[in-house]
């Protein structure tokens, strides 16, 4: 039995997620998405909160967290915990932190940090629990010039 959710795994080999997350946030506002970005730490999530105010001098990502509030209006909530305020279609998380319920979500990303060992191997296990459970799940990689390109 085949569930409704896909999820995608990007590793993060040639950038950061400060670095790759804006161009996927961009491209899923583009097609009319309401997302939930899960981080590992409030800390992490203030962290990224500022960076995407200032990743870009003409680009603009329409976004908040707690700190800022409005959550139910915010087009892309930034948290640690695993509400849904916005009632968000999409889940991205990224900084090690992991998806709850991926069920209640149309498309959930998991961004993971090429160069941790332990993240790898975590986000390995993710992927044969999903694929056991029913999942249509795919595996991202960046080629030479910053592209992500589908490998699995």
């Amino acid at each position: 039995m085949s569930k409704t959710t896909e999820i995608r795994f990007y590793h993060l080999q040639r950038q950061t997620l400060k670095q790759a997350l804006p161009q996927l946030l961009n491209k899923a506002l583009g097609a009319g998405h309401k997302i939930i970005v899960k981080l590992n730490t409030a800390d992490t999530v203030e962290d990224m909160n500022q960076h995407l105010w200032t990743f870009h001098p003409d680009r603009f990502l329409p976004h908040g967290s707690k700190k800022d509030g409005f959550a139910a209006d915010q087009p892309i909530w930034l948290t640690p915990d695993n509400d849904n305020p916005n009632q968000a279609n999409v889940l991205i998380t990224g900084e090690g932190a992991v998806p709850e319920s991926p069920e209640n979500f149309t498309l959930c990303c998991e961004f993971l940090n090429g160069f941790d060992e332990d993240e790898v191997n975590a986000a390995r296990q993710r992927w044969k629990t999903y694929k056991d459970q029913g999942f249509e799940i795919t595996y991202w990689q960046q080629d030479d010039k910053g592209a992500w390109a589908q490998k699995a």
